[in-house]
């Protein structure tokens, strides 16, 4: 009777829960969706043009393609097209590689753009529950989620369509909570584990399509993979299977590469466009920790939850064998979160054009974008601290976060743009959903 009792109390507490979840990542999308878009960074400008190229069936554009859709979008205010380059064949290709355009285009046929980072929003928040639940128990979904959706980083680039930013970080998110759930849930059947863990590695090679430098967080999950199989009982034709989707991906990926641009490792961006140094560490710690911290202060709770399973790991030996062993775990899982988000943060913290732009006038949050994609690890480490707190501590903290996150939001230096002055996008409202129709000719 008490065991009947058990599992009914454990699925109406796994209902409201996700009743909860869903909440959350509705208000987020209100929030989001009730404020006009705008083209706010060349980046922008790059992307949209390849959205829209695109929709319309090109990757690479002739010269007669490219200035007519050029003049076309610059009718509509603004430049037009940014960061395109001239190929030695003639053609003309964004900078940017098309993985982004690629993951959204359906979006663009159906006049819904905006929706396009909502929806892997919702991925990221499905595997981020998932994945949170089965190493936090109960509320550990919830607070996972909240954290992930009211950032003001993650509401920023939420509501910016054109840039990759908030999709990308949505895929390593969702991927995260996924491969976090197969490996702890050791019950599941072999099947059902390869399956979810094939899911998080394409969307890990996705993030890696969309943005070179997640292949450092992908990188990590398959180290972590293969490494915490055995004590996992994962297989080891389930690992194997892990491996030939990551390497299928990535082969796909180079082929891309020199297809469009002509070498398997080569980019849109010319030599010495894109650089990092030693010498930019110094002046990014200076300057970025407190952007980091204004846009994503979940941080902090994350720094503390990881200090705090360090510590409870080093004193296990205190107590009972229960305690060692839900420590040596908490452990585990925070090594492999931890040394993806601070690979990442550390490939950043060398990178030179933060550098200028943190120096420049505004100071404004958009520079943080290269540091949001480890935004669902961070959020899974700092959902470890509140579920140590009170019930009545962590919703106050979660109210708290969230209160900043709209504040982050809707700040002033929000509205600066890298480069130049606000620009909206085609439409009277600044919606840049429904793009102006330009037909290409195939010359």
């Amino acid at each position: 009777m008490r065991r009947v009792d058990r599992e009914t109390g454990d699925r109406c507490s796994l209902t409201m829960e996700m009743c909860l979840t869903v909440a959350v990542f509705v208000a987020m999308c209100v929030v989001v969706l009730t404020r006009s878009a705008q083209l706010l960074e060349p980046d922008d400008y790059a992307y949209r043009a390849s959205i829209i190229a695109l929709s319309q069936g090109h990757l690479l554009l002739s010269n007669a393609q490219y200035f007519a859709l050029k003049a076309k979008l610059s009718a509509h205010g603004g430049p037009g097209i940014e960061q395109w380059v001239h190929l030695r064949n003639g053609r003309w290709i964004s900078q940017k590689n098309p993985g982004y355009p690629l993951f959204v285009v359906v979006f663009q046929w159906l006049h819904a753009l905006r929706a396009a980072p909502l929806f892997y929003g919702a991925f990221a928040c499905s595997g981020l529950f998932y994945g949170a639940r089965a190493w936090l128990g109960r509320g550990g979904g919830v607070y996972v989620v909240a954290l992930y959706c009211f950032s003001g980083a993650a509401l920023l680039f939420a509501w910016r369509a054109t840039i990759s930013t908030f999709t990308d970080a949505s895929l390593i998110a969702g991927a995260a909570g996924l491969l976090l759930g197969v490996l702890l849930d050791r019950d599941d059947p072999p099947t059902r584990r390869f399956v979810l863990g094939s899911v998080a590695f394409l969307a890990l090679d996705g993030a890696a399509f969309i943005r070179y430098t997640d292949v450092l967080v992908l990188v990590v999950a398959l180290i972590a993979a293969c490494a915490y199989a055995r004590v996992s009982r994962v297989t080891r034709l389930t690992v194997v299977g892990w491996c030939v989707v990551v390497a299928v991906f990535g082969m796909f990926d180079l082929v891309i590469n020199h297809v469009l641009y002509g070498g398997i490792f080569t980019t849109g961006y010319r030599s010495g466009i894109v650089t990092f140094a030693a010498s930019a560490i110094t002046p990014n710690l200076e300057r970025m920790p407190s952007r980091l911290v204004e846009s994503m202060p979940m941080v902090l709770l994350a720094f503390v939850g990881l200090a705090w399973m360090v510590a409870r790991y080093f004193s296990r030996r205190r107590v009972g064998p229960s305690y060692q062993r839900i420590a040596q775990r908490d452990a585990l899982v925070a090594l492999a979160l931890g040394l993806g988000w601070l690979a990442l943060w550390g490939l950043y913290s060398a990178y030179t054009w933060t550098v200028g732009q943190t120096l420049g006038p505004g100071d404004p949050l958009h520079v943080v974008r290269f540091y949001v994609p480890v935004l669902g690890l961070i959020a899974l480490l700092g959902a470890w601290f509140l579920t140590r707190l009170p019930t009545w501590a962590a919703t106050t903290l979660i109210a708290v976060l969230m209160g900043l996150a709209l504040w982050s939001y809707v700040t002033p230096s929000n509205d600066i743009i890298v480069g130049r002055p606000p620009v909206h996008g085609p439409t009277p409202s600044g919606s840049v959903t429904r793009a102006p129709s330009v037909s290409l000719s195939r010359r």
